[in-house]
């Protein structure tokens, strides 16, 4: 065995819930800790120390992502009614994404995991899409309330203790209920300037889609401030790489969408960012085949996989019964995170490592052995299903022939 490879600074390592901890916990034990001296910096975002400290695990985890530059997170659950009942919590606690968001004012890329032997649903698309997913208010930063009864209710703005506006949301005849949501001109400039950025650094064009005919002051501001920037700042810059930027209202992006051939950068708004990377992610073959990486406007980076955390596996799993998890996007998120980690430490070995592991799980897939879930969407003539330790038990042979070659 040759030595470990060395690293200089920690990740921010945000462990988390149910089957995705179970996976998390095995990848580190067959395919990290072998081959890496591994430093992290730990925080448990699971329901239960999120509920026993009040969530205040989680706003130190964003702190130490700020400090130390690179983090890595698990998938975790974001309680309802149901969830508060089962795991007896004191109050339904505020998705730990959305607070890390909001904390690093970042926006969420997403990317498909391209396998040879699944064709994506839409048979047009021959590249991969990016949703870049604004990571800041809207619906996630929400104000809500229900109304009993008849009454009214107000959109009310003060400034320095005046009443500056005053506008009338409803008259309420029986009861119902309403919703606040806000967002910043700097998180929306943040975001523009993220997403433009990500297109110059991949080389790829940039679309931009909202709902501003409908939402002539919310939406609109997000067209205008984009177009502002993009005129003033990167312009220049997108013609001379030989790529554009547009604008257009969602309904006709995601017609775009459909005929296209992929290829290209899709910016959404907090809640369409959500619903379209899980759509472009499960047309492309999987949830669990789609990378993720929260970037802040001042360089900080979080990695995580972009689905849930498998629910229902979990409970075979605690019964006893094998599971078939995909692990890719949780693997993918260790990799994406120890690649920048080596990138800014200038660790060439770590940067290396982090490919070579990626390789070795598409490899593995290509060559036919996978979940359940992609063997039912594979075309490839000869395949096998694998439960989740076996996958990972495969990824390593692979891992260890590419390491000696």
């Amino acid at each position: 065995m040759t030595e470990k490879i060395k690293m200089s600074a920690p990740l921010v390592e945000l462990d988390g819930d149910e089957m995705t901890r179970i996976l998390w916990g095995k990848i580190k034990e067959k395919l990290l800790l072998p081959y890496i001296d591994l430093k992290t910096l730990y925080f448990d975002l699971g329901l239960e120390n999120r509920d026993k400290t009040n969530d205040r695990v989680t706003h130190e985890a964003a702190d130490a992502i700020k400090e130390y530059g690179v983090g890595v997170k698990c998938a975790t659950i974001t309680p309802n009614a149901d969830r508060v009942k089962e795991y007896n919590l004191k109050e339904m606690w505020p998705s730990p994404n959305a607070t890390i968001r909001a904390a690093l004012d970042g926006t969420v890329f997403r990317s498909p995991i391209i396998l040879k032997g699944i064709e994506p649903y839409v048979k047009t698309w021959k590249k991969p899409i990016t949703i870049a997913r604004h990571a800041y208010g809207d619906v996630y930063k929400a104000v809500e309330e229900k109304v009993e009864g008849k009454g009214e209710a107000y959109l009310v703005v003060e400034q320095e203790g005046k009443t500056v506006s005053k506008k009338l949301i409803h008259s309420f005849d029986d009861g119902g209920i309403i919703q606040g949501m806000h967002n910043t001109y700097k998180s929306i400039s943040s975001f523009a300037r993220a997403c433009f950025n990500f297109a110059l650094s991949e080389g790829k064009d940039l679309w931009f889609s909202a709902k501003d005919t409908i939402s002539k002051k919310y939406d609109h501001t997000f067209k205008d401030i984009f177009a502002e920037i993009f005129e003033k700042e990167y312009k220049t810059e997108f013609e001379k790489k030989g790529i554009s930027y547009y604008y257009t209202l969602i309904d006709d992006a995601v017609a775009r969408v459909i005929r296209s051939e992929g290829g290209f950068i899709w910016a959404c708004k907090n809640y369409d960012g959500d619903v379209m990377s899980d759509m472009v992610a499960n047309a492309f073959g999987d949830l669990a085949m789609m990378t993720s990486v929260l970037v802040s406007p001042d360089g900080k980076f979080e990695y995580e996989a972009a689905h849930g955390t498998v629910q229902r596996h979990y409970y075979n799993y605690l019964k006893g019964i094998p599971t078939s998890t995909n692990p890719a996007a949780t693997i993918f998120a260790w990799t994406g995170a120890l690649a920048k980690r080596g990138e800014l430490d200038g660790l060439n070995e770590l940067i290396k490592f982090a490919g070579t592991l990626e390789k070795a799980v598409v490899m593995t897939m290509e060559k036919g052995y996978m979940t359940k879930g992609l063997c039912a969407l594979s075309d490839l003539e000869t395949k096998v299903a694998l439960n989740t330790d076996e996958l990972l038990n495969k990824i390593q042979e692979t891992l260890e022939e590419l390491m000696t070659q």
